[in-house]
């Protein structure tokens, strides 16, 4: 094999001898010896192929949709590798795989140690030595099957060796994402280490990789590489006349002129090489089998070698690879440009590439193909140098951060920025620290929960957005998704099966036969762990986003589905959710009308209703609307909101549109909606958690939605005939306790109308409110001015403040409500049963006693103050 350096020139098996290469091997006594790592360069070396194309005759699959790419296939099917289900001593780490043009795969992978193929083991403690390599290879191989994967790519140069023979397969995952190879073309493996069953045609027989193994032993003891002279067609011959032979491993010797060497050997090393090369695959033992041989009794008696930290960066020391990798990203690095320094990418001209002749049965003569597209396996490292000169500066106790006080960690100078999220999410030094800071408090989960949601409230890190939104929706694996059916054919599989093909499939991982699969597996353990509910379309995109972001680990994914339904979409997916989805838009055409009343006003003037647009908003959490690069960064804010949350999100999308929606009448509106305009994500995420914020709670109550708690005496609580009241009214109501929470934090923000008599007025009323009868006011013309209060519209227009309106008649409140609605006043809320709702026996109200109102409102969340 071939080597290459994103640095310097390519590297050949007298480099690898003479030491000069990371990891490597320098010679010492006739021997060669690993080295040990100095710094963090070149532990990271990637590869690239091309995927097979399909035929040009071949469009379309049996279902009539366009067959998928198998690039894309290969690229839902590396993902498995990625996981930390395959993290084992003895196998090198996949870190990444990016899909490129023209079906280019391009995998990234950990490169430990130098290849056994390019390493000479010296005599001494020989036989122990290939004993010590045999164990660790079945020892990877062993996990392999455990994990559902065959490697077929065992040979030489894919076994790696470090400095104290500590062994790692390297590209082990070829065979699997190719799908058995059927998604490339050209072999997988090389012949002369193939099982003779294999090249008889046999795919899935997981002891084929325990005869390579057997046969790279058995050319290690014996000290020579066997049948090296004769060509590909001869060695299969080779390979074929050995299924007819008792003792392959004596053969073979004999053909290499050997037989001493065989016959000195030690029992136990002949034993095993002599098992591996068993011909019947049913005789032959599986991996976990080979590693109870009694040769390898002194393995397992020796404690595995310390790592030895001394060489290491601090990045190394503290970071795992896969951070390193992400971090190196946005340090700006790319892989491609990489591969194209190197020559493995070469740019043509698209002309070159057309045909020159198309005849009339469709078929084309074209040039010879690029040589650029065959398949090269020479591999490439990455350079980290202008990762580590920029983080240099960071003093080793960044790297574990002490959390004492939250508020002072996030007021640090290192998190107190002002810049826009995207950027953030792209700076190296911001997300370095954020990744060191949640590798510690994703450790402690759960018993970190609450300091998880004061750090996330500022930002998520990309890189670990699955694993916060699963604890910050309280999700601890229990092993539920295991024991729930996937697999029995339901009613609701034929929609299942028409939803999944058209969900998000611009993206990659989710159009991969993998993700389908994986999608279909969740919605059948969702619809079976809910059998109260039916599959209602949207509930596709609703997991999508949960599926995208724990890929490889499903049970998070559907438990993430499980916390978050119940928390937004309570009682959505009934078979009759008729009466649960008008409530939820009544709820927010009232919100519409709180904080826009213009457009409210306009949209209930030609009658555009929530139930023309809103549903599939609210129905899928907007995920069905905006693609997922958007969805992260809504639902990082949505997470961490109540079930009122999602209502905010609506508005804020309605508040973009809000000078084309003026100027729009019914039909404007419904072509606008059935192809909704670009939405500027981060300004609807900073509206829609201004509006949270400042909008008192009982304004978005709802019946329906998941109380964790039953009401009090001062909270909302409806009966059904208040249900069908508020259903149908245009203003929201208020609840005592947040008329005590508004008068309490935010008194010079709070405009209180009472609209009684004057007498009743007099009699008793509340601190600073105004009065304004409602009999002896016209609501005929909506104008402030007509009501005769001096400096009115002054004090009600102060930005912002919150309007509420006290009455012994709920009718007139909300004609007086209406009033001030047309007349443009923002903010407006009724008190839920107005006065009588504060008014005591003793002619005092439940707010003129400033002992009472701290006793009532002292386990109250303070409500945020409300800026612009």
């Amino acid at each position: 094999m071939k080597v290459t350096n994103s640095s310097t020139e390519r590297r050949t098996a007298s480099e690898y001898q003479s030491g000069s290469i990371f990891r490597g091997c320098s010679v010492e006594s006739g021997a060669v010896v690993p080295m040990a790592p100095s710094k963090l360069n070149y532990r990271i070396s990637v590869l690239t192929f091309f995927a097979k194309a399909h035929p040009n005759d071949e469009c379309c699959g049996t279902n009539g949709l366009p067959l998928t790419p198998n690039s894309i296939g290969i690229f839902g099917r590396a993902q498995l590798l990625k996981s930390d289900a395959l993290r084992h001593e003895n196998l090198c780490t996949y870190l990444d795989a990016i899909r490129g043009k023209h079906e280019r795969t391009i995998i990234v992978q950990e490169y430990v140690g130098c290849p056994l193929a390019e390493t000479f083991i010296g005599e001494n403690n020989k036989q122990e030595t290939l004993l010590r390599i045999g164990y660790q290879v079945l020892s990877a191989l062993a996990h392999l099957n455990q994990c559902g994967l065959v490697c077929r790519n065992l040979d030489p140069s894919n076994v790696m060796v470090s400095r104290d023979f500590g062994v790692k397969l390297y590209n082990y995952g070829l065979y699997h994402m190719t799908c058995g190879g059927r998604y490339v073309s050209f072999p997988i493996g090389n012949v002369r280490y193939q099982a003779p069953e294999v090249l008889l045609g046999s795919r899935e027989n997981v002891k084929s990789d325990v005869w390579s193994l057997g046969i790279i032993l058995a050319e290690l003891a014996l000290g020579c590489t066997l049948w090296e002279s004769l060509k590909l067609s001869q060695i299969i011959r080779k390979v074929l006349s050995l299924v007819n032979t008792q003792n392959v491993f004596e053969k073979i010797a004999r053909e290499h002129s050997r037989l001493e060497v065989y016959e000195a050997m030690d029992a136990g090393l002949r034993r095993m090489v002599e098992e591996c090369l068993t011909i019947s695959p049913r005789k032959r033992p599986l991996a976990k089998e080979a590693l109870d041989d009694p040769a390898f009794d002194f393995v397992r008696l020796c404690s595995s070698p310390t790592a030895d930290g001394s060489g290491l960066t601090l990045v190394e020391k503290h970071l795992s690879l896969n951070q390193i990798y992400y971090l190196w990203q946005l340090a700006g690095g790319d892989v491609q440009q990489e591969l194209k320094k190197e020559g493995l990418i070469k740019s043509e001209a698209p002309i070159l590439s057309l045909p020159n002749l198309v005849m009339l049965n469709g078929k084309s003569i074209s040039p010879p193909k690029s040589q650029s597209f065959l398949h090269d396996n020479r591999i490439i490292f990455l350079n980290f140098n202008t990762l580590l000169e920029r983080l240099s500066a960071v003093p080793e106790e960044d790297y574990l951060p002490l959390i004492y006080n939250t508020d002072a960690y996030l007021e640090s100078p290192i998190f107190k920025t002002e810049l826009p999220l995207v950027i953030r999410e792209r700076d190296m030094i911001y997300q370095f620290h954020r990744i060191v800071l949640l590798n510690t408090l994703l450790q402690g989960y759960p018993y970190t929960h609450d300091l998880l949601r004061s750090f996330a409230a500022k930002d998520i890190p990309p890189l670990f957005r699955g694993q916060v939104w699963a604890c910050l929706l309280g999700v601890v694996e229990n092993g539920m998704y295991e024991r729930l059916d996937k697999c029995s054919p339901t009613h609701t599989d034929r929609q299942i099966e028409v939803d999944i093909p058209r969900c998000h499939q611009y993206n990659e991982l989710l159009s991969a036969p993998e993700g389908h699969a994986k999608l279909k597996r969740l919605l059948k353990a969702w619809v079976s762990a809910h059998p109260q509910y039916v599959y209602w379309q949207g509930l596709d995109s609703l997991t999508a986003p949960f599926l995208y972001l724990n890929f490889n680990n499903e049970e998070r994914a559907f438990l993430s589905l499980y916390k978050f339904i119940p928390k937004y979409l309570h009682l959505f997916f009934l078979k009759d959710n008729s009466s649960i989805i008008k409530e939820y838009l009544v709820k927010f055409f009232q919100l519409i009308f709180f904080h826009e009343p213009a457009l409210a006003k306009h949209l209930h003037g030609i009658n555009f209703i929530p139930e023309l647009y809103a549903i599939p908003w609210f129905l899928t959490m907007f995920s069905h609307v905006f693609p997922l690069h958007k969805i992260f960064h809504l639902w990082d804010k949505l997470i961490l909101g109540d079930n009122s949350y999602p209502l905010f999100i609506g508005i804020a999308i309605l508040k973009q549109l809000k000078s084309t929606l003026l100027k729009s009448g019914f039909n404007e509106c419904i072509l606008l909606f059935s192809d909704l305009p670009d939405i500027v994500i981060e300004s609807c995420v900073n509206d829609s958690e201004t509006m949270y914020q400042f909008t008192p709670k009982s304004i978005t109550y709802r019946k329906y939605a998941l109380h964790e708690e039953g009401p009090e005496e001062f909270d909302l609580n409806y009966t059904e005939d208040d249900l069908r009241e508020v259903q149908a009214e245009l203003h929201p109501r208020l609840s005592v306790y947040d008329l005590i929470r508004l008068l309490r934090d935010r008194p010079a923000s709070t405009a209180i109308l009472d609209i009684r008599s004057s007498l009743d007025y007099r009699k008793v009323a509340i601190e600073n409110s105004i009065n304004i009868p409602f009999s002896s006011v016209s609501l005929k013309e909506p104008r402030l001015d007509a009501l005769n209060v001096p400096r009115l519209e002054a004090y009600l227009r102060r930005t912002p403040v919150i309007t509420i309106i006290v009455s012994v008649s709920h009718e007139n409140a909300m004609l007086f409500a209406k009033f001030l609605v047309d007349s443009d006043v923002p903010y407006v809320a009724v008190l839920h049963r107005g006065f009588e709702a504060i008014y005591r026996p003793d002619d005092k109200l439940i707010l003129q006693t400033f002992d009472y109102i701290n006793t009532l409102a002292k386990h109250l969340t303070p409500i945020a103050s409300f800026t612009e």
